[in-house]
């Protein structure tokens, strides 16, 4: 019984990896269609997000079903319910990444971004990209190297979305559009908060790996 339980928990960290592959490549593609303005790339990732939909349910189903059957206490208690906390995270992820290519889509032909702000966008876009390889790779190789990584990315992020409002705020009266500031302020937040929900899936791996919440807790 107990081999069987621990099959079960590398197969909820095997989903979880598939489930990073998946939105890695959201924002990835997301990221593409903003920047080409790809309608037809647009629609492909707002489909996609289904998929990582469905793969969070099913991941989600098992680790219920293994807290029911097993009862499990200590260390693997804390890798199920990290399983589905880091689960939430990535599907919330993946959501973001949705909601970058429906944007494209609702001011399609025009483009969701004033040529005045492209250039924080596009690194808003390699800032996301990045992020999401890094918790990519920290499912796949769990270990302590990559959290700070992950934070730092993080707080470029920060500064970046920041900075848009900056820019808002810099610019002439009536220079832009009602439009173009609802655009520019809801892609940014959609970035910032890519960023958050990896520091949380961060987060969680730290915790199972030492048990210690302290970093955490500092970090609210």
């Amino acid at each position: 019984m107990r081999e069987v339980f621990r099959n079960e928990l590398d197969d909820l960290a095997t989903q979880l990896v598939d489930i990073s592959i998946k939105v890695h490549e959201a924002m990835r593609l997301a990221n593409q269609a903003l920047r080409s303005n790809d309608l037809e790339l647009a629609e492909k990732v707002i489909e996609a997000d289904a998929v990582i939909d469905h793969m969070q349910y099913a991941l989600d189903q098992q680790a219920a079903e293994m807290l029911a059957l097993q009862a499990p206490v200590a260390a693997d208690l804390r890798a199920v319910i990290g399983s589905l906390r880091m689960s939430a995270s990535l599907e919330r992820m993946g959501d973001l990444a949705r909601h970058i290519a429906q944007q494209v889509r609702i001011r399609y032909p025009e483009s969701a971004i004033p040529d005045h702000f492209s250039d924080t966008f596009t690194r808003m876009g390699e800032s996301g990209e990045k992020i999401a390889e890094a918790t990519e790779n920290l499912l796949s190789n769990p270990g302590l190297t990559a959290v700070p990584t992950i934070n730092a990315i993080d707080e470029e992020l920060d500064e970046l979305h920041l900075s848009i409002f900056a820019k808002l705020a810099e610019a002439p009266a009536g220079s832009l559009a009602p439009r173009h500031i609802a655009d520019v302020t809801l892609l940014s937040r959609y970035y910032e908060r890519f960023g958050d929900h990896a520091v949380s899936v961060s987060q969680k791996v730290e915790y199972l790996l030492t048990g210690n919440w302290e970093p955490y807790l500092s970090k609210k």
